[in-house]
This record gives structure tokens, C-alpha cells and sequence, in this order.
């Protein structure tokens, strides 16, 4: 592209973190994107409802089963007062006249829990369905906007930013739905059945586990603010880690050719000594928290079971409690700790989610390109004439790249834009091709304005071949036909022939069903090149642009190209942008471009008698060699 659209724009690299680490990255409007994430679960929330009255369910089924085990330990320890030799226990009252026997009891809390399994089945089954046809909408809605966005958006992102947002923030979404939702409404549950039961139980032991749990959740809250710090540090050391060493080893050739092994080794090791720094000290503290929360759970367990101990006999009747409500209470107290850590798990967790949502959702709130209109034209015939005139573009606001450009091009012109790097040559194109808005001015196809027709139109006017080659990870014949899926193979061969393509593809394993790896990096750059100009020419548009097609291979290849790029572009209006002067010497029309605009047109040796711009580039060029 051009170097002023390059300078023009500063790449956003994407933030990256170790998996598993609980670095948190913050969402700057946590409510108003959890709002637009609740209107996209809207199309799914009976199922959502469902789930978390799944979740719920199960968690107060569960609540009961510490309950009545503890009914069956006070009836055992009634019965040994009563007859320490002589265990008879009898139909046992559980709540409202209820009595059952001592095996019937065991049965009905084996069947709690095979209940409460059966209910968080459930709701895992109905959130694995309704997050995958969440994220599967979702992916599809970020692909269909990709190819809605103009070229200028592409400009302000960086390639690892927008396949983070597809592929990681949109399964960082699909876990805390499947994981956190259903641990959200669970712990909910799980705490509110829990302190429901106890108070009901024993108010005084109940305060002592709602101390101490404060007590936790402190410590909680305190271990995790102290570790946040630590634990971003090391999801940027582990950025740059992976930064760095994808760097490097892609370019291992360049590294070796300038010695650069040693500083880039050093580069490393510092990045990497960050990286333990940060690692040793943030998993120390997260991992002390544990512990001090199992000593204080602990506390906990002595203190009911004391305080529990001279409730039993008390013989207060206003406090006094059986015995099997002590064992009731640890098996609570238990409980608790877990959907208290999860609930600080999930508030983590949530923050993460609604940063992923925040960037998924500026991509798809990212602004479109201008809608079509309904009274568009579309030319039938196409004759090739093409006039600029007075065309004003910049790729932002502040800045123009092309300032006042006008030309007029006749129908079956060869016409080649040359100039310095920046000059705008490529830009011209893209504004052509529509790739890009005119700020003002007007650019005309046959007497008619391209903001007239529909871009697809425009765009399938064109053949094109790029500088950099584009081929997708398939076979050479799918390569070659890619945007023409109607042709034959024959066609594919002829096209393949004339663009000098077919002999080098024949000698391939395969031929033309030759399975070409990613970018086509099993092929030289060269052969690459050659095919996007078989592509272009399978193609056969009305119009060309060559965008430095033959850059890229030997002199040899290059002269038998040009041979057949001349039977190609007979009888077609043809743009060619050149830096090797020597391949457009035979243009009908040569632009030369400096600073967006065209400072000398004519044909070669027209402006070699001029002895200006073009002269001196050309000389230039000579001198260099």
C-alpha cells in the first residue's frame, strides 16, 4: 500500500495474556456492555431461564442433604442416651408430622442427590446448547461485518487484534456463559439456602459462620487486589515473550546474516526474567490466599463445633440444639467456602468477559460502508474510458494524499503511473477500484460516476494483480479460479498458458491439484506471482491494473510476461504502476506522480525530451545499476 497510508496510521497491537493467568483486563464501560451482551442473549433467554432455574433448584436440593444427615446423627445419639446397649431407633420426624424410618431417610437423601445431579445436568446441557448457538451467531456476525468494513478500518488494526477478537474474546464469552452463569445462580442458591437453614437452625452458630465468612471474603478481596498488579505484569512480559520469539524465528535468516543472535538472546533473557519475576510473585500470593482461607474456614469448624458443644448442653431451651446440628453446621460451613470463592472467580471473570464483549462488539458497531442506493446504474457495454477530475483524498482527516488529481484515459490505453515511493501511485488505484471514498472530485467510468454504481459493479470491471501475492492454503486449480468458479479447466490451462504459469505447474507432484501450503510458501515467489497473474487473466475483465506484477520474478519470466500481458491488454484499458521504468516503455500514456499529483504525462520518449521529473528517475535508475 501506499507509504503515506502506512505513516498515516498507528497499528494497535492486541493484548495478550498467559491462559489460565487471572490477568483482568477491564472493560471501560462494564454496564453499558453488559446491557448490549443482554440484548444479545435476548433470542435465547427461556433457555437462559431455564438453566439457571436448573441451577438454582439443584443447589437448594442440595441444601437439604447435610439436613437430614444431621437428623440421623441425633437420633443415633438419642438412642444411645436412651440405651447405650440396645441402638433402636424409630420412625424419625423430619418436618410437619413427617416421619420416616432410618433406611427410608437414607433413601430419600440419596435420592437429594441423585436429584440435585440430574438438575445440574440440566442446566449444563441447556447452556452448552444455548452458548454455542450463541457464539456460532456471534462468529458469523463478525465474519458477515469483516467484509462489510471499508479498507480504512483495516488500516487501524492490526492483523493479531481482529483474530483475537474472533477467535479469543469470542470463546472467552462462550466459557463464562457455559461456566460462570450457571456458578453465579448456583452460588446464589447454594448461600441463600444455606444461611436460610442455618438461622432456622441456630441463629447464634449461624452468626459465627457469617463472621468468619466476612472475614474470608476480606482476606479474599485483599490477597486479589494485591496480586492484580503482579499478575498484569506478567500477561505483558508474556506478550512480549511470544512477540519476540515469534519475531525472531521467522526471520532467523535475517538475525544470522547480521550477527544478531547475541542481543537477541539478551532480549530474551531480560524479557524472560520479567516474565519469572512477575510469575513467582503473583502465584505467591494468589496461592497464599488459599491457604490463610482454609486456616480461617478452619477457625470456623472449631468454633461451631465448641460453641455447638454448650449449645447441646446448655439445656436452655431457647438456644439449646441437638446434637446432629453440629455436624449439619460443618457440613455448611464447608459449603460456604466454595461458592464464595467462586463468586470472587466470577467477579474476575465477568470483568474479563466484558473487555472480550466491549472489542467484539466495537467491531460490530465498527462504522460500515456507506449503504448502496437504490437508483444505481450499471454499464452493459463497457468501453474503458476513465476520466479524474480534480480528485481531493486522504486517508485521515488532517492529512491529503491526493490533491487535485485529474486525467483522462482513453478507451484501450495502456496507461502506467510512475513516480517515487508516496507519490500516491497505489492510491489512485484504490480509489479507483472504490476501495477508498473521494473526498471530492469525481472519478468516471464511460461518463459515469463510480459513487453511482454499486461497488461490487466497479470492482468487477477490474483485473488486478498486486505487488504482494495473496493465495489461499488450497490446490493451484482452486488458486487460479478463485473468483471465477464457473471455468473450465481448459480455461484454467489457457489462461495458465499465457501467463507462462502452465509449464512450472505441470512439473509440480500433482499438477494443477498441486496442494499449495499457507500464503503459498512451497512455491517461490516468483511461481506465487505468476499465479495471481493467471487469476487475473482466468479473470478477463473489460479492465486492468497491474500493481508491480512482474516484480518478482527473473528477467527471463518477465520478458515472456510482458509478451502476454500485451495480448491481454489489447483492446483494454490498462493501468499499470511501475517502478522499473524499463517495463512501461511502451505505455500509450505514462503519469508521472509526485506529492498526489501528476507533475509530467506523455509517452516515454516525450518525456525524455523533456529532460524533467521522468527523465531524471529514469537516468537515475541506469546510474544505479
Amino acid at each position: 500500500m501506499n507509504q503515506n497510508k502506512e505513516t498515516s496510521s498507528k497499528r494497535q497491537q492486541p493484548m495478550a495474556g498467559p491462559r489460565g493467568s487471572r490477568y483482568i483486563e477491564k472493560a471501560q464501560d462494564f454496564k453499558g456492555t453488559m446491557k448490549k451482551l443482554a440484548v444479545y442473549l435476548k433470542p435465547f433467554r427461556f433457555k437462559l431461564m431455564a438453566a439457571a432455574i436448573f441451577a438454582m433448584m439443584a443447589s437448594l436440593v442440595s441444601v437439604l442433604g447435610p439436613w437430614l444427615l444431621g437428623l440421623i446423627t441425633s437420633e443415633v445419639a438419642d438412642a444411645f442416651e436412651r440405651d447405650p446397649g440396645n441402638l433402636v431407633i424409630g420412625s424419625i420426624n423430619i418436618v410437619f408430622g413427617i416421619s420416616l424410618s432410618l433406611i427410608g431417610l437414607v433413601v430419600l437423601i440419596a435420592g437429594i442427590y441423585v436429584v440435585a445431579g440430574i438438575l445440574h445436568y440440566l442446566q449444563t446441557f441447556m447452556l452448552i446448547g444455548m452458548t454455542q448457538s450463541l457464539t456460532y451467531q456471534m462468529r458469523r456476525d463478525l465474519s458477515a461485518k469483516l467484509n462489510r468494513l471499508p479498507l480504512k478500518y483495516f488500516d487501524n488494526q492490526s492483523f493479531g487484534d481482529l483474530l483475537g477478537r474472533v477467535t479469543n474474546d469470542v470463546e472467552t464469552i462462550n466459557q463464562t456463559l457455559t461456566q460462570s452463569l450457571s456458578e453465579i445462580f448456583r452460588a446464589f442458591a447454594l448461600l441463600t439456602g444455606i444461611f436460610v437453614m442455618m438461622f432456622l437452625l441456630s441463629p447464634i452458630l449461624a452468626g459465627v459462620v457469617v463472621v468468619t465468612t466476612i472475614v474470608s471474603l476480606f482476606v479474599a478481596r485483599y490477597f486479589v487486589k494485591l496480586s492484580q498488579g503482579y499478575f498484569r505484569k506478567q500477561a505483558k512480559s508474556y506478550g512480549q515473550l511470544t512477540g519476540h520469539i515469534e519475531e525472531t524465528y521467522s526471520g532467523q535468516t535475517v538475525v544470522k546474516i547480521f550477527n544478531h543472535q547475541e542481543k537477541s538472546f539478551a532480549q530474551f533473557d531480560q524479557i524472560n526474567k520479567d516474565l519469572h519475576h512477575s510469575s513467582v510473585r503473583s502465584q505467591f500470593i494468589s496461592g497464599i490466599m488459599f491457604p490463610v482461607q482454609f486456616f480461617i474456614g478452619n477457625i470456623a469448624y472449631i468454633l461451631v463445633a465448641a460453641i455447638g458443644a454448650l449449645l447441646v448442653l446448655s439445656g436452655n431451651p431457647l438456644i439449646s440444639i441437638r446434637v446432629g446440628v453440629i455436624q449439619t453446621f460443618i457440613q455448611y460451613t464447608r459449603q460456604i467456602n466454595q461458592p464464595i470463592q467462586s463468586l470472587g472467580s466470577v467477579a474476575n471473570v465477568l470483568q474479563s468477559t466484558a473487555a472480550a464483549a466491549e472489542r467484539i462488539f466495537g467491531l460490530l458497531n465498527a462504522e460500515e460502508e456507506s449503504p448502496e442506493r437504490d437508483d444505481l446504474k450499471v454499464l452493459d457495454h463497457v468501453k474503458g474510458h476513465v476520466e479524474f477530475k480534480d480528485v481531493h483524498f486522504g486517508y485521515s482527516e488532517d492529512t491529503e494524499v491526493i490533491k487535485g488529481f485529474s486525467a483522462l484515459i482513453r478507451p484501450g490505453q495502456k496507461v502506467a503511473i510512475v513516480g517515487p515511493t508516496g507519490a500516491g501511485k497505489t492510491t489512485i488505484v484504490n480509489l479507483l477500484m472504490r476501495f477508498y471514498e473521494i473526498k471530492s472530485g469525481a472519478i468516471l467510468i464511460d461518463g459515469i460516476d463510480i459513487r453511482d454504481m454499486r461497488r461490487a459493479d466497479v470492482r468487477s470491471l477490474f483485473g488486478m494483480v498486486l505487488q504482494d501475492t495473496w493465495l489461499i492454503e488450497d490446490t493451484i486449480y482452486e488458486n487460479i479460479r478463485y473468483g471465477s468458479l464457473d471455468r473450465s479447466i481448459i480455461e484454467i490451462q489457457k489462461a495458465a498458458k499465457s501467463a507462462q504459469t502452465h509449464h512450472f505447474i505441470e512439473s509440480l507432484p500433482d499438477g494443477y491439484q498441486f496442494m499449495l501450503s499457507e500464503n503459498g510458501l512451497n512455491v517461490s515467489q516468483g511461481q506465487r506471482q505468476l499465479l495471481t497473474i493467471s487469476r487475473a487473466m482466468l479473470a478477463d475483465r473489460p479492465m486492468l491494473i497491474l500493481d508491480e506484477a512482474t516484480s518478482s520474478v527473473d528477467t527471463r519470466t518477465e520478458v515472456l510476461i510482458q509478451r502476454a500481458m500485451e495480448k491481454l491488454m489489447e483492446g483494454r484499458t490498462s493501468f499499470v504502476i511501475a517502478h522499473r521504468l524499463s517495463t512501461i516503455k511502451d505505455a500509450d500514456i505514462i503519469f508521472v506522480m509526485d506529492d498526489g499529483n501528476i507533475v509530467e504525462q506523455g509517452t516515454h520518449s516525450e518525456l525524455l525530451e523533456k529532460d524533467g521529473f521522468y527523465a531524471r528517475l529514469y537516468r537515475s535508475q541506469f546510474d544505479a545499476q
